[in-house]
């Protein structure tokens, strides 16, 4: 990592939160965005110049990504950046489906009217997101959706369950945002879910959020699989 040394663009500047949150918010973009590969080795004197932090800043840092199962920390080497396997994704997908599955139902029985109009209207900056082709705007406008998504089912505990697996989950998401052919089944399904919210079926909305959960999941296994083999 020396050779980023001159690099200022992941400077942690002084602002009212802790530094260490920061730092942490820094770090984890790193990882998710891929600056910071898989398997990556984190060296503590690198990421304090690199940040322009103190060590006990990155050491906090580190164990709450460590935490959120973003890094490693292997005794005697050191921190590195975790390299999700096939196992990890399915348990990943596992506890989403189900999830999501039960925040489609709630949706359903919870939100308001001008709720479902917001979420077709997220859904469409989403359809234009994945036309654009452009995968930073495609995970915002992902964002953007499941925002509305989760506020609308009025389970705080789910959202909660649910942010502990975000970063994970953009990591799987990146692997099937590079199919273009997977952009628009995917489009499709969550239209489905969105037509199932507007009849206020709760059992066919629960049902096509699952579909979309495991269509999703078998495109991530297949890139991890390529990728690591």
């Amino acid at each position: 990592m020396s050779e980023h040394s001159n690099d200022t663009s992941m400077r942690v500047t002084a602002v009212a939160a802790p530094v260490r949150r920061q730092t942490a918010k820094v770090l984890r973009h790193a990882i998710t965005s891929g600056r910071f590969a898989p398997g990556q080795r984190l060296v503590e004197r690198d990421l304090c110049e690199l940040l322009g932090v103190s060590r006990p800043s990155v050491r906090e840092a580190l164990r709450e990504l460590e935490s959120d199962g973003l890094i490693d920390i292997i005794p005697n080497r050191g921190p590195s950046v975790k390299s999700l396997t096939a196992s990890d994704a399915v348990s990943v997908y596992q506890v989403r489906a189900s999830l999501e599955a039960l925040a489609a139902r709630l949706f359903v029985e919870h939100a308001t009217d001008a709720q479902v109009e917001q979420l077709g209207a997220a859904v469409d900056q989403l359809a234009e997101a994945y036309d654009s082709l452009d995968v930073e705007r495609i995970l915002a406008a992902k964002q953007e959706f499941y925002d509305v998504f989760f506020e609308g089912s009025g389970n705080s505990v789910i959202q909660s369950l649910l942010r502990s697996l975000n970063d994970r989950v953009t990591l799987l998401r990146r692997l099937t945002l590079t199919s273009p052919k997977r952009a628009k089944q995917s489009i499709r399904e969550i239209r489905s879910l969105v037509a199932a919210i507007r009849r206020r079926d709760a059992g066919a909305a629960a049902e096509a959020s699952e579909h979309h959960i495991q269509q999703a999941a078998k495109v991530a296994l297949k890139g991890l699989v390529e990728k690591q083999g």
